[in-house]
């Protein structure tokens, strides 16, 4: 079983020390509700990877450890691999591990670059990484310098995944994964930053969660918003019928104008658009990692400015915005 002892001990004596009012309650009714499913599985290939302390290792330029040649046998190559390979599928990444290249569905590192030059420094910074996924950009942002680093997320495969990578890192406390949904969190009000990408527009009340993530906050904290948009003024926003792009839990797309619109009214400063990208059939797609259908089968096959049920294909803004 997952255990997150060393989380609780690592915030007893921070900010974040009133977390434990609720957190630990919540932790073991998951603990008692993940003996359900492929949880066992996964958990299984998590507890077979050896403890490897990485002589070689990248969290600055990507997510990659090593160690020197001859330091490990091919045999334990050969089982790393194999392992990982249990976790499957992987959607966020890439990830270079003892010779296993996990390429995953997503170019996440690319979004990072996009991401990076707009916000502020991360070194020193207590981070909320919220919808994290496998948890990628949380050790880039712990490749950053960051003190510490939260990823929120409820899926038990993503939180395996982690600490699959985690293991293969050398078993590094800089950051953690709660497998939690940001409306499970209290207000906090204890982060100097906190990301929110890919989340927004799986929410059935974008506002609430806006107003969710500023109450993660401190003041003069930090939002970086990353997320679905579409082109028009500040009164466009679409609202997808039963799939977008063939996802079913898609119910707002605003126009990047009626966003800032959407933050300013939950009391965020300082918006900026930093970055428009129309996410491309190379960021995201099939791979050996990810084996179902991906986004060029999502898209109009003759005409890929549209999805496959007619509406504007993905287009991606990244907002950052201050609370004041």
């Amino acid at each position: 079983m997952i255990e997150f002892g060393d989380f609780y001990q690592l915030i007893a004596k921070s900010p974040l020390s009133h977390w434990l009012d609720t957190l630990p309650a919540q932790l073991s009714s998951w603990q008692r509700e993940s003996l359900h499913g492929k949880f066992k599985q996964w958990f299984n290939a998590v507890e077979y990877l050896p403890t490897i302390m990485p002589t070689q290792l990248d969290l600055k330029h990507s997510v990659s450890a090593d160690v020197e040649q001859g330091a490990i046998t091919d045999r334990q190559r050969d089982a790393i691999n194999k392992m990982l390979r249990e976790l499957m599928p992987w959607r966020k990444g890439p990830f270079q591990l003892y010779g296993t290249d996990i390429n995953t569905e997503w170019r996440s590192d690319w979004k990072w670059d996009r991401v990076l030059p707009h916000i502020s420094p991360l070194a020193g910074r207590t981070i909320l990484d919220v919808g994290c996924g496998s948890g990628y950009h949380m050790w880039r942002m712990v490749g950053e310098g960051a003190n510490l680093v939260v990823g929120i997320d409820p899926m038990q495969l993503f939180l395996c995944q982690f600490e699959a990578v985690r293991k293969l890192l050398g078993g590094d406390l800089r950051a953690h994964l709660l497998p939690l949904g940001i409306e499970q969190l209290p207000e906090l009000k204890a982060f100097d930053t906190v990301f929110s990408m890919g989340v927004l527009y799986h929410r059935r009340s974008p506002l609430d969660h806006l107003w969710q993530l500023k109450n993660q906050l401190v003041n003069e904290g930090e939002l970086v918003l990353e997320t679905l948009v579409i082109e028009g003024d500040q009164n466009q926003v679409l609202v997808p019928g039963d799939r977008y792009a063939q996802m079913r839990n898609v119910y707002f797309i605003p126009s990047t104008q009626a966003l800032i619109a959407w933050l300013e009214k939950c009391g965020f400063v300082d918006v900026k658009l930093a970055d428009l990208n129309v996410t491309s059939v190379e960021e995201q797609r099939s791979t050996d990692w990810m084996t179902s259908e991906s986004l060029p089968q999502f898209l109009d096959p003759t005409d890929i400015s549209k999805t496959i049920e007619g509406y504007p294909a993905p287009l991606r803004a990244v907002l950052v915005a201050r609370k004041p």
